[in-house]
């Protein structure tokens, strides 16, 4: 068994350990485009052709399904990597985690980069599945991007904007960027320390990891555990930034880079 993982940078490593828990025999390629990141700012159609250069050197590599884990390559480039992937390798997307933060309840937030906060996507998936609940749109300028970087004052420093402009009597926060989830723990102890009490936290790497091996042939061999990683095509080991969390630390020491 062997899943692919996509993203313009280490976005990525949480699915990727969800995955790994799910099933620790699965060989892992993760493919990310450091030359090309960040994805954000690009025009549509820019970063749709990055999104398939990354996909198909992940495609090379035969994987049984492939993750865009990324939240903006899967509004914009989802139906071109179908197009041309499926359905030789099934291909998954990634949503933010609005219904489940909805049907628990109470007013949500949904921490994303600026560049999804109020974008038509996200409205729509608001008005799907946040029918009836009071969710607030906080966007997030920079913390992607100090999470790709490991920057821990950066980090610190956009959580605390973000935080200040989430309404204190949110129940919950969707993490609507994939490198969010890395920093989960910071989050909610910023959050916290705002609303005196815990605020859950939901990403979608469990959901989409789930659905990935839901996509996979029951049949197919165990995996012997590899780890293959490249970056922009190129073959390499997790950069430096990425062993700065635990995802990473775990991907690395679980099995032999490949």
């Amino acid at each position: 068994m062997k899943i692919a993982l996509m993203d313009s940078g280490i976005g990525l490593l949480p699915a990727a350990a969800a995955v790994r828990r799910l099933r620790p025999d699965a060989d892992l390629v993760l493919s990310s485009d450091p030359d090309g990141m960040p994805w954000g700012p690009r025009t549509p159609e820019d970063l749709t052709a990055r999104a398939l250069t990354v996909a198909r050197a992940a495609a090379a590599h035969a994987p049984d399904a492939l993750v865009v884990a990324c939240n903006t390559a899967s509004v914009h480039a989802l139906p071109t990597l179908r197009a041309e992937l499926e359905p030789r390798i099934p291909v998954i997307g990634t949503v933010p985690a609005i219904k489940p933060a909805a049907a628990a309840g109470g007013p949500v937030a949904i921490w994303a980069t600026p560049a999804t906060t109020g974008s038509p996507y996200q409205r729509r998936l608001i008005a799907e599945f946040g029918a009836g609940v009071d969710v607030a749109e906080v966007p997030c300028p920079g913390l992607a991007e100090a999470v790709q970087h490991a920057d821990s004052a950066a980090v610190a420093a956009a959580v605390e904007a973000a935080a200040a402009l989430t309404p204190a009597a949110v129940e919950s926060v969707v993490l609507g960027c994939t490198h969010y989830e890395l920093v989960a723990e910071a989050i909610g102890r910023v959050l916290r320390a705002r609303t005196g009490r815990e605020v859950g936290l939901l990403g979608s790497a469990p959901a989409v990891a789930a659905q990935a091996l839901r996509r996979v042939t029951a049949t197919r061999a165990p995996g012997t555990g590899a780890l293959t990683v490249l970056l922009s095509g190129r073959p390499a080991e997790l950069p430096p930034a990425a062993l700065t969390y635990p995802e990473g630390r775990a991907l690395r020491q679980a099995a032999p880079v490949a």
